[in-house]
C-alpha cells in the first residue's frame, strides 16, 4: 500500500496554494464626521487613537484623501459606485441611491464574495420590500441604521427592526466581527463594510476605560473618536486572531470633513466644498498584499470614488463599469509607483435640500408595527425615496458649488457665475483667491471649460441618460 504520509503532505500543500490564490477579503470602514487632524498620526494636540495610529504606521495613509462630498450620503454612494454621487441622484444627506446603480457589492458577489452591510446606511431603505435597501445592492446580510445612532439604537436586521442594547459604535463592530467568525472559514472571500455612527453629534458614546478630555472643548467629539478607534483595534486582533489577516483588506476613512475647523485639514468644515469639508482621514492596510508597497504615506490626491475600482483592481477582478465612472484605479499609487493623479478630480454640492431621516425615531415605529402586527408606515417614500422620479437638469442653468482639482490648483465654481482659483500647496488654506491674476488668465479659462464638461456629464447621469432608457420612469 503506498505511504500516506506523502499524500496528506500533497493535500495540505496544495490547500496553501488554494488559500494565498484566494481573493483577498475586504473590509471598509467609515467614521461619521472625523477630521483629517482629529486623529493621532496627523499630529492632534490631546486625542488618543493609538490604533489608527498603528495602523497607519503598519499599512498606508492618503495625507490628501477626499470624501466626494461633504456631507454624508453622498460620500457613501460613491464609495457603493465609484461615481460622483449626483450621478446616483444622491444630492444631499438623506437621498436614497438609485437602485439602477452598479454597486459594489454586487459586482464582488458576482465574483464569488459573501458580503455584509453593518451600521450607518443613510442611502436608502431598511424595509425588506424596498429596491433600495442593502439586499438590493448586493448583500447577503446586513444590520443598519436609517443615519447616525448612539446608544441602545434600533436596527435593521434585515427587515426586522430589533431594539439593541449597548453602544452604536460597539455594536456595529460586534456585527461585523461576528460576520467575520462565521464564514472565515467557508470557501468565500469575505466583504464587509462597518459604517460607524460616531463621532456624529449629540455625542451620547464614551469609550472604554476612564473618561477622556473633560477639560476640553468638543469633549463629546473627541470621546467617540476615541471609541472608534477603540473598534478599529478589536478589528485588527480579531483579525489576527482568526489567522485571516495577511489576506484581508482594510480601509479605513471618514464621510466629509470634521466639526473643529482648527483640524479640519483645510478651509471651513463639514458641509464646505473647501479643504476643510472634503479632506478626511484614510488608512489602507493589506499585510500580505502581493503587490507590495503599502508602508508609507502619499500626497497625492484621492477620493471615496477611487475606492471601487482600486478594490476590484487589488481583487484581481476584471470589472467593466456599465455606467460612467468618475473614480481610478490607485494601486500604484499606494505601491508608491505613481507622482500624480492620471485625471482631475470634480466636487458638486448645495444643488438640493436632504431629507430629514432620524433613524431611532423611523426604526421605533417600524419597531412598534412589527410588534402589533400592525400595516408599516412610511409608505411608500420610505421604499423607494422617490428615485424614480426624473425631474431633468440643464447644465448651464445648474446651481450650487463646485469645484476642479488638478492639481495642486483647485477652481471652485459658485452658484453658477463666480470663480475662485487656490494653490493648495502654496495656499492649503484657500485664502489667496487667484482667478483675477491675468498670470494664470489661460489657466482659469481651462479649468473652467474642464469643470464645465464634467457637470454637463453629471447633469446627463443625473437625468438618467446612463440607465438602461425603458426601465427609467
Amino acid at each position: 500500500m503506498r505511504p500516506l504520509l506523502p499524500l496528506i503532505l500533497l493535500l495540505a500543500f496544495t490547500s496553501c496554494i488554494h488559500a494565498e490564490n484566494k481573493r483577498p477579503n475586504i473590509i471598509l470602514m467609515m467614521a461619521d464626521d472625523q477630521g483629517w487632524g482629529d486623529v493621532g498620526y496627523n499630529g492632534h494636540p490631546f486625542v488618543k487613537t493609538p490604533n489608527l495610529d498603528a495602523m497607519s504606521k503598519a499599512g498606508h495613509t492618503f495625507d490628501r484623501f477626499y470624501a466626494a462630498a461633504p456631507v454624508c450620503s453622498p460620500t457613501r454612494a460613491s464609495v457603493f459606485t465609484g461615481r460622483t454621487p449626483i450621478r446616483s441622484r444622491v444630492l444631499a444627506w438623506g437621498h436614497y441611491m438609485h437602485p439602477k446603480e452598479e454597486a459594489l457589492a454586487q459586482v464582488l458577489k458576482e465574483h464569488g464574495y459573501v458580503t455584509g452591510m453593518f451600521g450607518k446606511y443613510h442611502i436608502g431603505s431598511a424595509q425588506p420590500d424596498s429596491p433600495c435597501n442593502p439586499s438590493a445592492m448586493g448583500f447577503d446580510e446586513w444590520c443598519i441604521g436609517l443615519n447616525f445612532f448612539d446608544n441602545d439604537p434600533y436596527l435593521s436586521n434585515q427587515g426586522v427592526v430589533e431594539k439593541r442594547k449597548g453602544k452604536g459604535t460597539v455594536l456595529v463592530m460586534d456585527d461585523a466581527i461576528e460576520f467575520l467568525e462565521k464564514h472565515h472559514h467557508g470557501d468565500k472571500p469575505m466583504f464587509v463594510v462597518a459604517w460607524f455612527p460616531s463621532p456624529h453629534d449629540p455625542h451620547q458614546e464614551v469609550p472604554e476605560g476612564p473618561s477622556l478630555y473633560d477639560d476640553k472643548k468638543h469633549a463629546g467629539y473627541y470621546r467617540e473618536i476615541s471609541l472608534l478607534d477603540q473598534q478599529v483595534g478589536r478589528l485588527r486582533a480579531a483579525l489576527r486572531e482568526l489567522k485571516i489577516e495577511n489576506n484581508t483588506i482594510v480601509w479605513y476613512c471618514s464621510d466629509n470633513g470634521g466639526l473643529v475647523k482648527a483640524t479640519s485639514g483645510g478651509r471651513e468644515k463639514k458641509g464646505s466644498i473647501y479643504e476643510g469639508g472634503l479632506r478626511v482621514p484614510a488608512i489602507i492596510e493589506w499585510p500580505g498584499s502581493p503587490i507590495g508597497g503599502f508602508e508609507g504615506r502619499s500626497n497625492i490626491p484621492v477620493t471615496t470614488c477611487d475606492i471601487f475600482p482600486t478594490l476590484t483592481s487589488l481583487a484581481g477582478i476584471d470589472w467593466k463599469p456599465k455606467n460612467h465612472v468618475d473614480g481610478r484605479r490607485i494601486g500604484k499609487i499606494i505601491a508608491g509607483n505613481a507622482k500624480e493623479r492620471s485625471n482631475p478630480v470634480g466636487f458638486w454640492q448645495s444643488v438640493g435640500n436632504g431629507v430629514s431621516t432620524r433613524s431611532d425615531q423611523l426604526l421605533g415605529e417600524l419597531y412598534e408595527k412589527q410588534l402589533a402586527k400592525a400595516p408599516k408606515p412610511h409608505l411608500p417614500e420610505r421604499i423607494t425615496g422617490g428615485v424614480n422620479q426624473m425631474p431633468g437638469w440643464l447644465a448651464d442653468n445648474a446651481k450650487g458649488h463646485a469645484a476642479w482639482l488638478i492639481w495642486p490648483w483647485k477652481l471652485h465654481r459658485i452658484d453658477g457665475d463666480t470663480y475662485e482659483l487656490y494653490h493648495l500647496v502654496d495656499d492649503p488654506e484657500e485664502a489667496n483667491d487667484l482667478s483675477m491674476d491675468p498670470a494664470q488668465t489661460a489657466r482659469l479659462k481651462t479649468m473652467q471649460q474642464g469643470l464645465k464638461r464634467w457637470m454637463a456629464s453629471v447633469t446627463a447621469s443625473y437625468n438618467g441618460n446612463d440607465y438602461w432608457q425603458d426601465d427609467v420612469k
